[in-house]
């Protein structure tokens, strides 16, 4: 485990204002060009990719986004401004349906997906075989690449990878966001899943009881209802253990970081994995604050600083020609 330089800032001062505040305050990053282009899945279905930079030559960083997120994003557009001062192009995955328009088939997205990073990796290299990929991943998208790069091993093509607020163990990842305050960004996030959902099936054919959708309370049963029936998984306790990427660090074989905060509002810090669990070639830098995709530091609230986009590029550096 590495020490942590990041220093939270005074007038953000517990997890909860950590989390929200970048969500709700921080204003649009301007003077940024995005270039949107639609990627066709060998199963018929398509995703929905964001560049900056495309065409130009040089490195590329794949962006993978948390659960329900998008471009808009408040950490989106911020590193993808910073990965471009480095002189790298940037490449904002979205999940299927996670774009603003609904995927063509029922399944969607889920926390072990891995087949759709699988894809966008292989598809450029196939276009530009030299090219050299980094990729960083945020909560539940985190939680994929890291699969992912288990799952590959040394097969793996990436050259370095990062990680942000990652709920490594699901099962006690999703009892935490059941508890407390916690529970008010479950209601955010299965609020806007469900609409979502409901939005896309009014022109997808539905293999479930679309009433399910206006029911229920959190994470777990939605993931019940719609993620475990869509997805083949026999329960969601069985969906829990086999996507959470804990069961995979140690099969890592690209240099990765991990970010971490220990007041992470959406897990508990047992969550969070021992050394033993890790590869050698797996770095874990655990901050004592921060927040979910927080992070956030500065003197001021009028000059924020956000600390993700300079620590996130200055790993990469010595991966990346």
């Amino acid at each position: 485990m590495s020490k942590s330089q990041f220093k939270p800032a005074w007038w953000l001062n517990n997890p909860h204002l950590q989390t929200i505040w970048p969500n709700f305050c921080r204003p649009p990053v301007k003077n940024l060009t995005l270039e949107r282009e639609r990627l066709e899945l060998p199963d018929g279905d398509f995703l929905d990719l964001d560049w900056s930079g495309k065409n130009l030559p040089g490195p590329i960083v794949l962006i993978m986004h948390g659960f329900e997120g998008s471009i808009e994003s408040h950490y989106a557009k911020g590193m993808i401004m910073s990965i471009n001062q480095r002189g790298w192009r940037a490449l904002f995955m979205h999940f299927r349906g996670c774009s603003g328009e609904p995927n063509r088939l029922p399944r969607g997205y889920h926390s072990g997906e891995t087949s759709d990073v699988d894809f966008v990796v292989k598809t450029l290299i196939e276009r530009e075989p030299q090219v050299e990929i980094a990729a960083v991943g945020y909560s539940l998208g985190g939680n994929m690449l890291l699969k992912w790069l288990g799952e590959t091993r040394d097969r793996n093509p990436l050259k370095a990878a990062i990680t942000v607020s990652v709920p490594f163990d699901l099962h006690k990842a999703y009892k935490r966001i059941e508890s407390g305050f916690s529970r008010f960004y479950q209601w955010y996030l299965v609020k806007h899943a469900r609409e979502r959902l409901i939005n896309k099936f009014k022109t997808v054919k539905a293999p479930i009881d679309l009433s399910c959708l206006a029911s229920g309370s959190g994470i777990r049963d939605l993931d019940d209802k719609y993620t475990v029936p869509i997805h083949g998984f026999s329960s969601v306790d069985e969906y829990y253990t086999v996507t959470s990427s804990r069961y995979y660090l140690h099969s890592i074989r690209v240099p990765t970081l991990l970010i971490q905060a220990k007041d992470d509002p959406f897990m508990t810090a047992d969550v969070i994995p021992a050394q033993y669990e890790l590869s050698p070639q797996v770095i874990l830098e655990v901050t004592e604050a921060g927040g979910h995709v927080g992070f956030v530091s500065g003197k001021y609230p009028w000059s924020p600083e956000y600390w993700l986009e300079e620590r996130v590029p200055d790993f990469f550096k010595h991966y990346l020609d």
